[in-house]
């Protein structure tokens, strides 16, 4: 017991540990940001305050001609695209719109939702124009100090040889980066501020939107029946990523042990059995388990045979036996994917730390927990995690399984929905968008948050050098 608590101790210890590590660290590297921002601004000479001006004159005065020609060309369309319109969407997201449309009177109205999106590209295009605008000053002060040291002005050519060279790699991340912050990035703000707002039921434009602050937060936790259905699905969607990544994990691990083993006749292909139930759609496994648990199904077939009554394995009020059945699925989709990585982990592991092991007496389950467990957790940390996340976010299971279903207790959910499944009915099905963001929000921090947490603490992150 003592050893439990020691060990719980040291869980939130290393939490608050490395919380406040990286508050430490902060002034450290905003004091190295300022002391080169502070250098440039000393030690620059006129043509490094000329871009400071103007982007782009700096290099000119370089004879920099083309890449100041660029730099001048982007600042001239930033101001052209501000005056013109991005200073109307700035001012646009902060007010949300201030004319209600009217079909029957042929007013024109304010987009709330549309007036958001174009005001988060407007503070997307500032922040882009900054760091545009600091990257000119830079590469002017290098230009500089290159001049100083004499190794010369480098042209146009030599840098634009670099990046296909030695800077190859700026090269070849832009464009993934581009695509992570359209697609990804931006989608994710741009939830965040639906999250704030009261958009959704009957408030969708024609109607204008408002910001509401943390007025969904604070419903999601006390507003009656809304309130009782966020903590009954939170609580069992934790115990749902648990328990599912728990039996997937050492499920997989076991079955990669067992046939490991020297023992066992055709390796290959009981290895490759499992796969056929990993290789089938998702969809098509969990409408198979829907059919064979369904009332009509072959399982009710054969209890009926037997003289019993049909059961509701996936009725309205079957709670816990539709959760075990949606565990089991879930296990046996993502089983065989654990198999395979923990039997290439395996084989890799140094069959002299058995031996030694053996001769200094040590039983195989000593062997499994000193030496292939530890080895397998290090490999497949940032598997676990990923699983765990999937888990959280599995939305499949139990919308192919129970779809349709309402329970009594719970405000359009069923006693088997995850936040994910909620989150869909309350946006999609229903048009609570606002509700809906928040949730999202609150999914997004508690799985960042679990994920960051185990993987410090994990010997992936703790024990690096141990294991090389």
């Amino acid at each position: 017991m003592e050893n439990v608590k020691r060990k719980i101790g040291g869980f939130f210890t290393g939490i608050g540990r490395g919380v406040t590590n990286f508050f430490k660290s902060i002034p450290s590297k905003l004091k190295s940001k300022f002391a080169g921002a502070k250098e440039i601004i000393t030690q620059g000479n006129i043509k490094v305050g000329a871009s400071m001006c103007i982007m782009g004159l700096g290099q000119l005065l370089y004879k920099q001609w083309t890449k100041g020609t660029l730099f001048i060309l982007l600042q001239i369309a930033f101001i052209a695209y501000f005056i013109t319109r991005g200073g109307e969407d700035l001012f646009g997201l902060f007010t949300l719109g201030q004319v209600k449309g009217d079909a029957w009177y042929g007013i024109e109205g304010d987009n709330s939702i549309v007036m958001m999106l174009m005001g988060l590209l407007a503070v997307v295009m500032i922040g882009f124009y900054i760091a545009l605008y600091v990257t000119n000053i830079k590469d002017v002060y290098r230009t500089q100090c290159a001049e100083d040291t004499l190794k010369g002005v480098p042209t146009f050519r030599s840098e634009l040889k670099s990046l296909l060279d030695k800077n190859f790699y700026k090269t070849a991340l832009i464009l993934p980066l581009i695509g992570v912050c359209v697609f990804s990035i931006l989608p994710i703000v741009f939830m965040i501020l639906i999250a704030f707002t009261n958009y959704g039921g009957t408030t969708v434009p024609p109607e204008l939107v408002d910001w509401v602050g943390l007025e969904n937060f604070a419903n999601l936790i006390s507003l009656g029946e809304l309130s009782a259905t966020f903590f009954k699905i939170f609580g069992w969607n934790l115990l749902w990523a648990v328990l599912s990544t728990f039996i997937n994990y050492f499920a997989g691990l076991g079955l990669a042990l067992l046939l490991n083993k020297k023992c066992v006749k055709g390796k290959a292909f009981w290895r490759a059995f499992p796969i056929l139930a990993y290789a089938i759609p998702g969809f098509i496994t969990l409408l198979g388990f829907k059919f064979m648990f369904s009332y009509g199904g072959p399982i009710n077939y054969y209890i009926q045979e037997a003289g019993g009554e049909a059961i509701g394995f996936l009725a309205v009020n079957s709670k816990w036996t539709a959760r075990f059945i949606g565990l089991g699925v879930n296990a046996w989709i993502s089983i065989p994917s654990t198999m395979l990585l923990a039997t290439g982990i395996l084989s890799n592991i140094n069959t002299d730390l058995y031996e030694a092991a053996r001769v200094d007496g040590a039983s195989a389950w000593k062997q499994f927990i000193k030496i292939t467990l530890p080895y397998v957790i290090f490999a497949t940390t940032p598997v676990l995690i990923t699983q765990f996340i999937n888990n959280f976010n599995n939305f499949g299971v139990f919308y192919f399984l129970r779809d349709g279903v309402i329970s009594d207790g719970y405000y359009l959910a069923n006693n088997t929905d995850l936040l994910i499944n909620w989150l869909y009915r309350m946006s999609i099905d229903n048009n609570y968008y606002s509700i809906g963001a928040a949730i999202s929000l609150i999914i997004f921090i508690v799985t960042s948050i679990i994920s960051l947490v185990v993987y410090v603490l994990s010997p992936a992150y703790k024990q690096e050098e141990t294991f090389r």
